[in-house]
């Protein structure tokens, strides 16, 4: 399928780079003082605004060489339905409490990867072990980051063996 350059395509591109700027000079307004830690408030805003500025440039390089790759149809017949079943499976997942409501016992690491797998589910993929492989992987590395790094405790549940002393 041969891509073509549309005028929203330029404009959200421009509309990226120009909120990944704002975010930038928002980020650079924070104060630095990282205290003990030597991180401060605004390493996470200049992140999130550096990767805004690329994915800005990445559409405008897109863009000027020939349209954005593998665009949805504008026709709804040809674009299909909204995945019915990967939105159950979603809101199945949650409970009534929120995705904040994760079983002690089983830990945030557990937790992540189940709804992970569900979610890939919810989206066809029938591969449970790479699904779950990569939920694990992705989970604990999230877990590791906020507990080492962020010093938020996360509860560890079943894997408080594995993991040590990290988390509650």
């Amino acid at each position: 399928m041969s891509a073509q350059r549309t005028r929203a395509e330029l404009v959200i591109s421009l509309g990226v780079l120009m909120l990944g700027g704002f975010a930038t000079y928002v980020a650079y307004q924070l104060p630095e003082a990282g205290g003990y830690a030597r991180i401060g408030p605004n390493v996470i805003p200049k992140v999130v605004a550096g990767s805004l500025i690329l994915l800005g440039i990445w559409l405008l390089a897109e863009y000027f060489s020939g349209g954005w790759r593998s665009p949805v149809p504008e026709d709804p017949a040809e674009r299909g339905r909204a995945c019915l079943r990967a939105a159950c499976l979603r809101l199945g997942e949650r409970g009534p409490r929120g995705p904040d409501a994760a079983d002690p016992a089983s830990g945030f690491v557990i937790a992540g990867t189940a709804l992970f797998v569900l979610v890939a589910r919810g989206f066809g993929s029938t591969r449970l072990l790479r699904d779950a492989a990569i939920g694990l992987a992705l989970t604990l590395l999230v877990f590791l980051f906020f507990v080492k790094f962020l010093n938020v405790g996360l509860p560890p549940g079943w894997l408080r063996p594995l993991l040590g002393g990290a988390g509650l």
